[in-house]
Parts: C-alpha cells; sequence; structure tokens
C-alpha cells in the first residue's frame, strides 16, 4: 500500500529518534563541556562558603584554626592554648568540621583543597599530602612565574578568583580557586582537574551513536509490528466501508474491542442499519412512485379510451336521430305509418343513448366513491324472484327459460338497490348471449358465513383471452351482437364497481356448454364498507 499507517508509523519513530539522538549528541559536544565547568565552579563556590562560614565562625567564638592543623600544620604556638580549655575545645570543634569538608569534597566531587595561613605560608589543612603543590600553583599565578600555563578568569569576586589553568606542554586543564577568606588570614587553595572532559565527551558520543542505532533498528522492528494491531482493524474497517460502498450492508465489524476502532466500528454498523433501512424505505417508495406513475398512464390511457368509446357508442345513435329528424323536417313521410317509423327509431336511440348516461353517471359515482353503499339485512330469494320476473319477456323473446329452484328465505347483507342492478346486469347479459332454445339457471347456495350466487346460460363461451377484460368499460366480445341487443359494454364495469365496494369476490367462467357469472355476499356479519 502506497500510504500505509505502518509505514508513516515507523517512519515518524524513526524520524523522532533521529532528532533525539542527534540532539542528545549535539548537546554533549557543545554543551556538556560548559555544563560540567558550571557544576564544578558552583561546588567550588559552595566548598569556599562552607569554609569561610567555619573560619568567620571560629573567630567570632575567640578561637582559631591557626595551628590547630593537620597534615601540612605549620606549628603554632600550643602554650597560649594550655590555661583556656573552653579555646581548646571551639578550636577543635573548628579543625573537625573543616577536615569533613575537605573530605567530602575531594571524595564526592574530586576537589583538592589546602587553607594556607598567609602569614607562615604554611598548610593548615589539606585533603592530599600535596598542599604544598596547590601553594606552588598559587605562588605561580600570583607571580606569574609559570609561562608555560595559560589561566583564563572564569569568575572574580572581592574574596576569590576562579580560573581555567591549561598546561600548555601536556595540554592538561584544570579549575582552580585561590581566596582569603573573610578574616583576610586564611587563604583556601582550591583545585580540581577537567583534562579528560573532552576525551570523555567523544567517548560518550561514540557510545551514544552505537546504542542509538541499536535502539533505533530494534524500535523501528518493533514499531512496524506492533502497528499490525492498529492498521489491521483498520483495513477490516477499509473493506466493511468499499462494501457498503457497493451496498452490501449485510456486513458488519465483530471485534470487540474497547478503543477508538471499536468506536468507530461499532459506529460503522449502526450506520450499515440506518443505511439498509433508509435504502429499504427508498427503494418501497420508488416502488410506490412507480405504481403510482404506472396506474397514471393506465388511467391517462383508460380516459383516452372512455372519451373514444363514448363518442363511438354516442355517434351512431346521433346519427341516426339526426337523420330521420331530417327526414320529418323535409316531409319525407307523408302518412301516418311513415312518420310512427321515425318517431320510433328517433325514440328508441334516444333511449339507448339516456341508458348509457345513467349508467356511465352510476358507474363514475361508484368509481369516485361519491355513491355510499347503504348496509342493510334482505332476502335473496326474494330479490332474485323478482328480476326473474321483471325479465320474462326478455327471455320469451329469445324462447330461453329461466331456472330458480329456491323457495325458502336467505337472508344476506349488503346494498339491496345495488345488489339488484348486479343480478339484472348478470341476468340480462345471461338472457342476450343464451342460445335460441336455450336456458338460464340461477342457484344460490350456502357456504360458512357466504352465499354464492350463480348465473348459468347455454350458448358459446367467452374466449379466454377475452375473459379478463369483459369488466373493462366498453369492452365488448362479439360488438355486431351488442349493438343488435342495444348493449353499451358498461353492464359488467357496473358489476364490478358495486362488488369491490361491497369488498365481496365475483367473477365468470367457462363452462362445458355456456358461460357462469358469479359473485358472493355475507350471512352472519355486517360488511365493513
Amino acid at each position: 500500500m502506497k500510504h500505509s499507517i505502518r509505514i508513516r508509523f515507523t517512519a515518524i519513530f524513526f524520524g523522532i529518534v533521529a532528532v533525539i539522538l542527534l540532539t542528545t549528541w549535539g548537546l554533549n559536544t557543545w554543551g556538556l563541556e560548559n555544563f560540567y565547568r558550571s557544576e564544578k565552579i558552583k561546588n567550588i563556590e559552595n566548598a569556599y562558603t562552607e569554609i569561610n562560614n567555619v573560619v568567620m565562625k571560629a573567630i567570632q567564638n575567640g578561637t582559631t584554626i591557626i595551628g590547630s592543623g593537620g597534615e601540612g600544620e605549620t606549628g603554632g604556638d600550643d602554650s597560649e592554648n594550655d590555661g583556656d580549655a573552653a579555646a581548646s575545645s571551639g578550636t577543635e570543634d573548628a579543625s573537625s568540621q573543616l577536615k569533613a569538608i575537605l573530605e567530602e569534597y575531594s571524595d564526592k566531587y574530586n576537589i583538592t583543597i589546602a587553607i594556607v595561613d598567609s602569614t607562615t605560608n604554611k598548610a593548615l589543612f589539606s585533603s592530599e599530602r600535596g598542599s604544598d603543590f596547590l601553594l606552588k600553583k598559587a605562588q605561580n599565578y600570583l607571580f606569574r612565574q609559570d609561562s608555560a600555563t595559560v589561566r583564563k578568569t572564569l569568575k572574580k569576586t572581592d574574596n576569590y578568583s576562579i580560573i581555567n589553568s591549561i598546561d600548555v606542554k601536556s595540554a592538561s586543564s584544570s579549575i582552580e580557586c585561590l581566596g582569603y577568606c573573610k578574616d583576610n588570614q586564611t587563604v583556601v587553595i582550591m583545585s580540581t582537574s577537567v583534562a579528560n572532559l573532552r576525551e570523555s565527551v567523544a567517548l560518550s558520543n561514540r557510545f551514544l551513536a552505537y546504542v542509538g542505532l541499536l535502539s533505533l533498528i530494534a524500535g523501528m522492528l518493533i514499531v512496524f509490528f506492533m502497528t499490525r494491531q492498529i492498521t489491521k482493524p483498520i483495513l477490516k474497517l477499509s473493506t466493511l466501508s468499499e462494501r457498503m460502498g457497493k451496498l452490501d450492508f449485510n456486513v458488519r465489524y465483530d471485534e470487540k474491542r474497547q478503543d477508538e476502532i471499536g468506536v468507530l466500528g461499532g459506529n460503522m454498523n449502526i450506520m450499515a442499519d440506518k443505511l439498509e433501512e433508509t435504502i429499504s424505505e427508498l427503494q418501497k417508495a420508488n416502488a410506490q412512485l412507480q405504481a403510482d406513475i404506472k396506474k397514471k398512464e393506465e388511467i391517462d390511457e383508460m380516459r383516452k379510451a372512455f372519451i373514444a368509446n363514448v363518442s363511438h357508442e354516442l355517434k351512431t345513435p346521433i346519427a341516426l336521430i339526426q337523420g330521420y329528424a331530417e327526414g320529418l323536417n323535409d316531409g319525407l313521410c307523408e302518412d301516418e305509418e311513415s312518420r310512427k317509423y321515425y318517431t320510433d327509431v328517433i325514440m328508441d336511440e334516444a333511449g339507448k343513448m339516456n341508458s348509457m348516461v345513467k349508467q356511465l353517471l352510476t358507474l363514475s359515482a361508484l368509481e369516485s366513491g361519491t355513491q355510499e353503499i347503504s348496509t342493510e339485512q334482505f332476502d335473496l330469494t326474494e330479490l332474485i324472484n323478482g328480476v326473474i320476473h321483471s325479465t320474462r319477456i326478455l327471455a320469451g323473446e329469445k324462447k330461453a327459460e329461466i331456472r330458480f329452484s329456491r323457495t325458502e328465505p336467505l337472508l344476506v347483507w349488503g346494498d339491496e338497490f345495488k345488489i339488484e342492478e348486479v343480478i339484472t346486469n348478470y341476468v340480462s347479459n345471461a338472457i342476450h348471449h343464451v342460445n335460441d332454445g336455450g336456458s338460464v339457471e340461477i342457484t344460490a347456495a350456502e357456504s360458512g358465513e357466504r352465499v354464492r350466487v350463480n348465473v348459468f346460460n347455454t350458448g358459446s363461451s367467452i374466449p379466454e383471452e377475452d375473459l379478463p377484460h369483459i369488466w373493462d368499460k366498453f369492452y365488448k366480445v362479439d360488438k355486431a351482437h351488442s349493438r343488435a341487443y342495444g348493449g353499451t359494454g358498461i353492464g359488467l364495469s357496473i358489476v364490478q364497481a358495486i362488488m369491490e365496494a361491497h369488498h365481496m369476490p365475483y367473477g365468470a367462467e367457462n363452462k362445458e356448454n355456456g358461460v357462469n357469472f358469479w359473485f358472493e355476499l355475507s350471512t352472519k356479519k355486517r360488511l365493513e364498507i
């Protein structure tokens, strides 16, 4: 991977460690010597302060350290202290303190110290046996007797001077202090070697380079492999996000981590659930939108077809009415019989137009829901017998027999007026399509909480490809035959609208020797319209 986090982490670690090592090397090279020198100066100043305090305190107590020296002392007049026990005790205390100071700074800070009596030029106390050497160095400094030594004053006060002394021949270097205590008699001389400091710095830098290089390599390897624990779940999250980008929302982050990556994985799972839910809702909304668009297109097509069908159905009767009316107006019918024929045609065609308009208004009211269904209980047997009685004349013209054998009452729920219209349409349709001398058989049978009414007529069956469309407005299987008996193709559409308003099933089916139309009604409870 071109921009791998593992590589970046490793590079960052390398950069940080490299900067730390280079900074340490630079500080060692250019800062350690100055720091070391400043610390030595501070130690020398502290040693001078402690020695001066002891000397001045001894003087304030009426005692003196002169003549109480140790290894390098010059002997002093002991007879002066024999008669004063308190003074002798004070001197011993001062001497003990001075010796302790010299031992501490010699052992701890590697500082050689000598305390000299300026009146006798003899060492009173010394941290080593070379007190004469320190005294000689002090004399060389004061009287500039040593031309092979280069001296640089580092700090100077009223009571002491601190110098950096470099031996040209041996290239050795030391920090020295020469000063008087505030009694103006006791001289303090100190020296500490710094000759090997530069060599120590170089050695330290070399060691630092070796250790730093090994640490850098080891650290880079550790970081490179340890970052796998971080990059592995990140790569997994990356794979999950890629699959989500391809609309696969079934993927889930299943690692149980309590860190930021675990939180991110949990949030991605929540996001996947939300996206899946949202996209599912969008798909449903889109499907509904597509269905609405399709329905709108179908309605638009139905509207166009409706206008065309109405225009077609009205064109013939209007043309006949217009033609016969013009004949009457032109005086073509001089005898009474001809005029009656003309007026009968006009009235017949006007009646067909009126009937079609009424059917269209009824169908429109049912489909729009403006005509409410009045649900009530009524006797279906009585209703069927009434329809049969009103259509016997029409059946007689076709020499067809209408059979309905049920006589006992059959109570159902529905809109009695509209169910009567359904039965009338079924029976009229059956009579118009029954073969001459055929029969129309009506049955009503209970089945559970439903009653099924069948209206069967003998004759030709309906082609199977036309069967699903017989409920469409103005659809006619045999247009010539329909025109002969005045059919408009709206009756079955009205049946469909009435039954769907009742929320009850209906249908038509071909039988072996005819066609059967049926519908169902409820017997036990009111319909929820």
